[in-house]
């Protein structure tokens, strides 16, 4: 696959789909490469910081900068592999994964209370105070069985929103 600018084989298209755990089809993976090679404006084979927030979506996104940090620097399969947590076809457990890593801002495998507090002030800026997010986070943990100084695992996530309707998905657009 190396050069971006190079045509997908098929033998490419069934490797993408294999590391993507097949989440998407071949019709959705060719039309992600091409999404993918217009990003890539340098053909280096992969998408910078810079040309992830030339998507208008993605820099609006009160959570971009934490999610950079995960998809700086990713090649075409890595990409479609990020992505795919997205589609209609994943599974819960893989949303959650995703989300626990945009929580666990240090990548210590661990969520605090201050990890909370943090994607809490990006999510809402100025609309609440700092007094009004604590008191939420404080409820929303108490009303899931721990308290501030809990130190939450993947697991622990998984108890927490696995049982939730979650919708987090992205409509890859076929010609």
């Amino acid at each position: 696959m190396g050069n971006a600018s190079s045509m997908l084989t098929q033998y490419d298209i069934e490797e993408v789909q294999e590391h993507c755990s097949y989440l998407f089809s071949q019709q959705e993976i060719v039309a992600l490469y091409e999404r993918f090679c217009q990003l890539d404006r340098n053909a280096k084979g992969f998408i910078s910081a810079d040309e992830f927030l030339s998507i208008p979506e993605f820099s609006l996104n009160p959570l971009s900068q934490r999610l950079l940090k995960m998809i700086d620097g990713l090649n075409f399969k890595d990409f479609v592999a990020f992505l795919s947590a997205f589609s209609p076809k994943a599974f819960l457990q893989q949303k959650i994964e995703l989300i626990f890593r945009v929580y666990d801002i240090d990548g210590n495998g661990r969520v605090t209370f201050k990890d909370l507090l943090e994607v809490l002030r990006d999510l809402t800026g100025s609309f609440m105070s700092e007094e009004q997010r604590e008191q939420v986070l404080s409820h929303l943990l108490e009303e899931s069985g721990y308290t501030r100084d809990a130190s939450l695992v993947l697991d622990d996530f998984i108890k927490i929103l696995g049982k939730s309707d979650m919708k987090m998905e992205v409509e890859v657009p076929v010609d």
